[in-house]
C-alpha cells in the first residue's frame, strides 16, 4: 500500500497510542516499556541515521523483493550491509513507532522513499488488529479459527497464483502463537475499553476458547450420530451399548447422500472410542464428560473387564434358558426379537412368563465365538488377579471347558444336539 501526506497525519494519530506488532505490547505496564525502550536501543538501529537505514532497506529489497521483513530477522555480518548494521534487528527498528516518528513523520519525501519500496504500512498498527485480519482471512480458506500451534502465515511470493488470500502485512506473523497467547494468557484482552469488544470480534469468528471442551464436544457429537445411523436406539429413553470399530473413520463427500454432518467428515471416531476407553481422552477427571457418554448408552470401561461383564451376563442367561448348562455353539450370537426395531407399535418385553429374555445391551454380541476364545486362548483368564474368580463364575454357570467333538444339528424340536464321534 501507497501513502500520501494525508494518509502520513492520519497515520500517526492511529501509531501515536499503539506499538508496532514487531516490537511490544502497550497493555504491558510503564516499567516493561521503560526497559523494552533500553533493550530496543541495544539490538535495534533506531539511534542510526535515516540514510543507512534506507541503504539497509534497499538491499533487503533487492535480495528478496519485499519489506515484509521476519520478525526476528537479524542483519548478517556481511559486505552488502552497512557495518554498523550488522546483527541488529531490522523489523524491530523500522516497524517501530519509535523510528517512524523520528525519522518519517511530515517528511513527505522519505515516504515517496518508502512507497517505491512497498514499505508495508500497516505494519505500524497495533498487533491485535494484524492477529484479527489474519484470524479473519485463515476462517476464509480453512473454515474454522482452530489454528495449530506452529502455523505462521505463508508468503505470497507469487500473487497471483495464490491470489491473495492474505495481506502482504500478516505475512510471516505466528498466528498460532498470537491464538495460543489470547486463550491461555488472555493477551490483548485486558484493558477494559476494548476487552469486551475484542471477545465479541473473536466469538464472531468462532474462536475456541476452551480446546478440551471443544474436543470433547465434537466427539459427543460423533458418538451420537454414529448411534442414531447405526440404528442403536429404539424409543425414547431405550438404547443398547455403543461399539465402533477402531477403524471406522467419519465417511466424507457427496453432500446429498452423506447423513454425517460435514463438520464431521474424516473423524476418526473408532480411534477416539479406543482411546477414551483405553486412556480416559476427554474423560479423566471430568464426571460430567462420563455422565454424557454414559447416558447415551457408551461404555466406559470398554476393556476387559467391560467385555467380561457382558459374556458373564449371556453366559447366565443362556445356561437358565438351558438347564444351567453352558455349552454354546461357536456361532451363536445373541439374538434380537422377530420384530423390526423401527416398528414403533412392536413391543419387546423383557422378563420371565415368555417374554424376551436377551436386554438390548447384549443383541449382536457372539457369545460362541468369546467363549471358544475362553477355551482355547484363556481370553479373560489371564490376569492372575481375576483368573480364579473369573473361573469359578463359569463353572457356576456350567460352563463344558471340554465339549463333546461332533457335528451339531438340531432335532425337531429345534434344540441344537451333539453327534459325537466313535
Amino acid at each position: 500500500m501507497r501513502i500520501n501526506l494525508e494518509q502520513l497525519l492520519a497515520l500517526s494519530v492511529v501509531i501515536g497510542t499503539a506499538s508496532s506488532f514487531f516490537t511490544h505490547d502497550p497493555n504491558h505496564p510503564k516499567k516493561f516499556h521503560t526497559r523494552k525502550c533500553t533493550q530496543l536501543k541495544a539490538t535495534t538501529g533506531i539511534h542510526l541515521p535515516y540514510d543507512s537505514t534506507i541503504q539497509v532497506l534497499r538491499k533487503y529489497h533487492a535480495l528478496y523483493g519485499n519489506l515484509v521483513i521476519p520478525r526476528r530477522y537479524t542483519v548478517p555480518s556481511t559486505e552488502d550491509f552497512p557495518s554498523e548494521w550488522h546483527n541488529l534487528h531490522l523489523s524491530s527498528t523500522v516497524y517501530n513507532m519509535k523510528w517512524w516518528s523520528s525519522n518519517v513523520a511530515s517528511k513527505p519525501e522519505r515516504v515517496y522513499e518508502l512507497n517505491q519500496l512497498e514499505f508495508v504500512w500497516e505494519r505500524l498498527q497495533p498487533e491485535y488488529n494484524l492477529c484479527l485480519e489474519a484470524l479473519i482471512a485463515y476462517k476464509s480458506i480453512y473454515g474454522h479459527v482452530q489454528v495449530p500451534a506452529s502455523f505462521v502465515v505463508p508468503y505470497e511470493n507469487n500473487e497471483k497464483e495464490m491470489k491473495r488470500q492474505w495481506s502482504k502485512a500478516t505475512w510471516g506473523i505466528p498466528l498460532g502463537n498470537c491464538v495460543h497467547r489470547i486463550r491461555s494468557r488472555g493477551d490483548f484482552l485486558s484493558h477494559d475499553e476494548t476487552a469486551w469488544s475484542r471477545r465479541r470480534q473473536l466469538e464472531n469468528l468462532g474462536f475456541v476458547w476452551d480446546v478440551s471442551e471443544f474436543a470433547f464436544e465434537k466427539f459427543l457429537l460423533a458418538v451420537r450420530y454414529y448411534a442414531k445411523l447405526e440404528d442403536r436406539y429404539r424409543g425414547k429413553g431405550i438404547h443398547r451399548a455403543i461399539r465402533v470399530k477402531s477403524t471406522f473413520v467419519v465417511p466424507s463427500g457427496n453432500k446429498e447422500s452423506n447423513l454425517w454432518p460435514e463438520a464431521l467428515w474424516g473423524f476418526p471416531l473408532g480411534v477416539k472410542c479406543s482411546a477414551v476407553r483405553q486412556k480416559g481422552l476427554y474423560i479423566k477427571d471430568h464426571p460430567r464428560r462420563q455422565k454424557a457418554l454414559q447416558d447415551i448408552g457408551f461404555p466406559l470401561s470398554g476393556n476387559a473387564q467391560h467385555s467380561w461383564l457382558e459374556v458373564v451376563h449371556a453366559a447366565a442367561i443362556y445356561s437358565k434358558m438351558h438347564g444351567r448348562v453352558l455349552d454354546v455353539p461357536i456361532h451363536f450370537v445373541v439374538p434380537s426379537p422377530p420384530c423390526s426395531s423401527s416398528d414403533e407399535s412392536c413391543i419387546i418385553p423383557y422378563g420371565d412368563d415368555g417374554a424376551w429374555p436377551w436386554p438390548q445391551t447384549l443383541w449382536g454380541l457372539p457369545l460362541g465365538q468369546r467363549l471358544k476364545d475362553v477355551r482355547l486362548k484363556c481370553r479373560y483368564l489371564t490376569n492372575a488377579e481375576t483368573a480364579s474368580s473369573r473361573r469359578a463364575q463359569l463353572d457356576a454357570l456350567g460352563f463344558v471347558w471340554q465339549p463333546k467333538r461332533g457335528r451339531r444339528k438340531r432335532s425337531l424340536g429345534g434344540d441344537i444336539v451333539s453327534t459325537s464321534k466313535n
